[in-house]
C-alpha cells in the first residue's frame, strides 16, 4: 500500500505522488542543457527538489544524448572550513555515484593518483574532466544541497567549477546544475583565507538562469490527496480538501503530512469507511504543530537569525519594514518559504506557519503558563469561555510580568502581542483553537477564537490588536473600523479591541481600561456593533 510521504525524495512504488518533472519547465530546462548552460535551481526545503532531480537524472540517462550524475554534497558539510576534508568527501560521493550508476566503465580512473599530483584547490575539477572525458557522452550534473558547503570549502566548489567552465563539454561536464534553498547569487559566504565576504555571484558569475521550484498548485494538492481515495476507496469531503489547501497554501511537505496524519495516524482517519471530513484535518494540523515536526521546528530555528527577526517582527506587530533592511533579507526570508507576496503585500507563507511563529516565540512563556494560570476559571458552567474575565485577568498578567518579559524578549517590538497569544493559547489549548491573520502594514494583529460550546453552539470570538501611535480618540476609532470589518469575514459572536499603550512614562492606571463602544459604519453602510475596547 503507498501513502503520503515526508521524508526524503520520492519512490512511486511506496507514495502518493506527482510526477516530479511536471514540477518544473521541462522545456527550458533541456534548453539550458543543450546550450551548455550552468544553472540553479532552488526551492525551500521539503518542496521537492531531489526528487525532481532524481527523475531529471533518470529522464536523461534514458536517452541517448547525455549522461546525467546526480551527487549530493551534503556529505562535505561536517568539513566546514576545512577545504581538503570537504573536497575529499564530495569526490568521495562522485566515485560511489558513478560505480553504483555505471555512468562510466571504470570509475576507478577518477582517483587513481589523484592525491599525489593534485591539492584541494583543483582536484575536485580534475575528477570533473576525468569524469568527461571517460564518459561516452556529455555530461550532465545534478549537484543538490550545494548551500549545505560553508565559508571556504564552498568557495573552493564553486571556483573549481568555474575555473574550468571553459573546458566543456568534451573535457567538463556540458552542463551543471546547482540546487539549493537559495539562489547562488545571494550567498554571502565569509572566507576565513581572505578575511572577507565573497558572494556568489562573484564566486560563480557563469551561472545563466535561476528557475524556483514552486508549491503545489490547488489541483495538484488535491490530485495527491485524491490518489489516497484511488488506492484505498477513503473519500475526502470536499470542505475537506479545502481545509487541506488553505492551511498549506501548497506546500508540498504540508500537503503530505496533513494526508498522513489525518490517513494513518488518526484513529478515524484510518477507518477507510470513514469520509475525512474539515474536523478531521483541523485535528491532524494541530497534532503536526504540537507534536513539533522536523520540518516547523527546522522553519522556527530561523526565526532566531538577526535577518529573519528584521523582517518578521514587524509582520507580528502589522508595521512597515525599516526603511534600512537590504533587499537580502527579504529574499532570504523568502527563499525559506517562511514569507510570501500576497494580494495584500508581503504575509507569511500559509495558516500552519503563522501558527508555529507566535508558539516558538513564546515556549518557555507558555511552559510557565501551564504551570500557574489554570484554565478553569476561564470556562463558564455551560462551556462558554468567559472573556470579560479573561481580558481583565490578561490586563493584570501584563501589568505584572511584561516589563521583565520584554527585557529578555529577542522579538520585543512585538513583544505585547506576543504576549497576549501565549496567554490566550493557555486558556483555548484543548478545547478550541485561534486563528491568526498578521503582515507588514496591516496595522494591526487580528486573531480568531474558535470555543465550541456544549450545546453545540460555537464562541467565534475576534481580537483586534493595535498599538497606540497617535491619540487614544483616533486609534480606537480606527480599530473600531477594522475589527467590524474583520468580525463580518469571520462570522465573530463577539468582538474586542485591545490597545497596548507603549507610550514611556505613563501609569499603569493611565494605560488599564475597558469600555463598550459602539462601530456606527459609514453614511453609505450604517451600522451598529458594539465593541470591548481593552486598554494595556
Amino acid at each position: 500500500m503507498r501513502f503520503f510521504n515526508t521524508a526524503g525524495p520520492v519512490n512511486p512504488t511506496d507514495h502518493y505522488y506527482l510526477d516530479p518533472l511536471s514540477r518544473f519547465d521541462l522545456e527550458e530546462i533541456l534548453n539550458l542543457i543543450q546550450q551548455k548552460k550552468y544553472f540553479v535551481l532552488h526551492a525551500p526545503r521539503q518542496t521537492g527538489k531531489t526528487s525532481s532531480l532524481l527523475a531529471l537524472q533518470e529522464y536523461l540517462n534514458a536517452g541517448s544524448e547525455f549522461k546525467a550524475l546526480y551527487m549530493n554534497v551534503e556529505r562535505a558539510q561536517p568539513a566546514r572550513e576545512n577545504i581538503a576534508q570537504g573536497i575529499h568527501a564530495i569526490i568521495d560521493e562522485i566515485f560511489d555515484r558513478c560505480a553504483s550508476n555505471h555512468i562510466i566503465p571504470d570509475p576507478r580512473v577518477l582517483i587513481d593518483g589523484l592525491w599525489d599530483q593534485y591539492n584541494e584547490l583543483s582536484v575536485l575539477s580534475t575528477v570533473f574532466s576525468r569524469l568527461s572525458i571517460a564518459s561516452t557522452l556529455p555530461v550532465v550534473i545534478l549537484l543538490d544541497e550545494i548551500d549545505s558547503l560553508v565559508g571556504d570549502t564552498l568557495i573552493s566548489v564553486l571556483r573549481q567549477i568555474r575555473g574550468s567552465y571553459d573546458r566543456r563539454p568534451d573535457r567538463f561536464p556540458q552542463s551543471i546544475i546547482l540546487c539549493g534553498v537559495r539562489d547562488v547569487r545571494d550567498y554571502r559566504i565569509y572566507s576565513d583565507q581572505e578575511k572577507s565576504i565573497i558572494t556568489g555571484g562573484s564566486a560563480f558569475n557563469i551561472k545563466a538562469e535561476s528557475l524556483r521550484l514552486g508549491n503545489f498548485s490547488k489541483g495538484e494538492a488535491k490530485s495527491l490527496c485524491l490518489q489516497h481515495t484511488e488506492e484505498t476507496g477513503q473519500q475526502f469531503e470536499l470542505e475537506a480538501l479545502e481545509k487541506i489547501w488553505e492551511n498549506s497554501q501548497g506546500q508540498p511537505w504540508l500537503v503530505n503530512a496533513l494526508g498522513y496524519e489525518v490517513c494513518f495516524k488518526m484513529d478515524a482517519g484510518k477507518n477507510r469507511s470513514v469520509p475525512i471530513s474539515p474536523g478531521m484535518i483541523e485535528e491532524a494540523k494541530s497534532r503536526l504543530i504540537l507534536r513539533h515536526e522536523t520540518h516547523l521546528d527546522q522553519l522556527a530555528d530561523k526565526l532566531r537569525e538577526e535577518r529573519v527577526r528584521r523582517i518578521v517582527e514587524p509582520m507580528i506587530e502589522g508595521t512597515s519594514v525599516d526603511s534600512t533592511i537590504n533587499d537580502d533579507d527579504l529574499s532570504y526570508v523568502m527563499d525559506l518559504g517562511l514569507v510570501t507576496r500576497g494580494p495584500d503585500g508581503l504575509q507569511i507563507a500559509n495558516p500552519i506557519y503563522r501558527e508555529v511563529i507566535p508558539r516558538q516565540l513564546t515556549t518557555i512563556t507558555s511552559y510557565n503558563l501551564e504551570a500557574t494560570i489554570p484554565r478553569a476559571p476561564f470556562i463558564r458552567p455551560d462551556g462558554r469561555l468567559d472573556t470579560r474575565y479573561l481580558f481583565t485577568e490578561f490586563q493584570q498578567f501584563y501589568r505584572e510580568n511584561s516589563g521583565s518579559w520584554l527585557e529578555i524578549a529577542q522579538y520585543r517590538e512585538a513583544g505585547p502581542q506576543l504576549l497576549l497569544m501565549a496567554f490566550l493559547q493557555r486558556v483555548v489549548n484543548g478545547g478550541g483553537r485561534i486563528e491568526r491573520e498578521y503582515g507588514l502594514g496591516r496595522g494591526r494583529l487580528d486573531l480568531l477564537i474558535i470555543w465550541p460550546v456544549q450545546s453545540g453552539e460555537t464562541q467565534r470570538i475576534v481580537i483586534e490588536c493595535k498599538v497606540l501611535h497617535h491619540s487614544l480618540e483616533k486609534t480606537i476609532r480606527d480599530g473600531l473600523s477594522q475589527t467590524y470589518r474583520y468580525a463580518d469575514t469571520c462570522s465573530a459572536t463577539e468582538s474586542h479591541l485591545v490597545i497596548f499603550d507603549r507610550t514611556p512614562g505613563k501609569s499603569w492606571d493611565e494605560k488599564i481600561f475597558s469600555r463598550e463602544e459602539v462601530y456606527s459604519g459609514t453614511e453609505d453602510h450604517p451600522v451598529t456593533f458594539p465593541v470591548t475596547v481593552w486598554g494595556m
